[in-house]
């Protein structure tokens, strides 16, 4: 399975928004948190606030925040709201995309149960699993070297 960018960033912001919990989170540290473009984020954000999955606030001071408790959004759930469908064929497409073998082939029931596993696998993990330990989520993207294009600290000079 290959989730797109959209989703992997829709992820994150939820992640991110649960460790900080209740706190609210602008979109600037986000974006620094995880060397991510702002611009992208702001869609991501939008999409997640029309969802029910963050609440957001304007102006000065604004940022966002969990619109509903951690524990409450499944995995499977934000996958499915951010994904726009898992065409793993051709055959998926609507109107069975031309295949000529669609009268005959196994194969599109065959990658239906595999997505359908896939996603309830992930139904069985909340946000707040994965946003877990806070502390060490916090860290690890609040930390120089941590984050992609961050650069790490520089080694501290030994005296003998």
């Amino acid at each position: 399975m290959h989730l797109n960018a959209f989703t992997d960033y829709s992820l994150r912001v939820l992640i991110y928004a649960a460790a900080r919990s209740p706190e609210q989170v602008s979109l600037t540290e986000l974006a620094e948190a995880y060397g991510i473009s702002r611009n992208h984020l702001i869609q991501v954000v939008r999409k997640l606030a029309h969802l029910g999955f963050l609440e957001t606030t304007r102006g000065r001071g604004g940022g966002i925040r969990l619109g509903r408790p951690a524990e409450s959004i499944t995995v499977a759930e934000v996958v499915k709201a951010t994904e726009p469908g898992f065409d793993m064929a051709q055959c998926f497409r609507k109107g069975d995309g031309g295949c000529r073998l669609t009268p005959v082939c196994r194969l599109k029931g065959m990658l239906a149960g595999a997505a359908d596993a896939f996603l309830e696998n992930l139904s069985q993990y909340s946000l707040a699993d994965i946003a877990t330990p806070r502390g060490a989520v916090l860290k690890a993207l609040t930390t120089p070297g941590t984050v992609p294009g961050t650069p790490a600290p520089a080694p501290a000079a030994t005296t003998a």
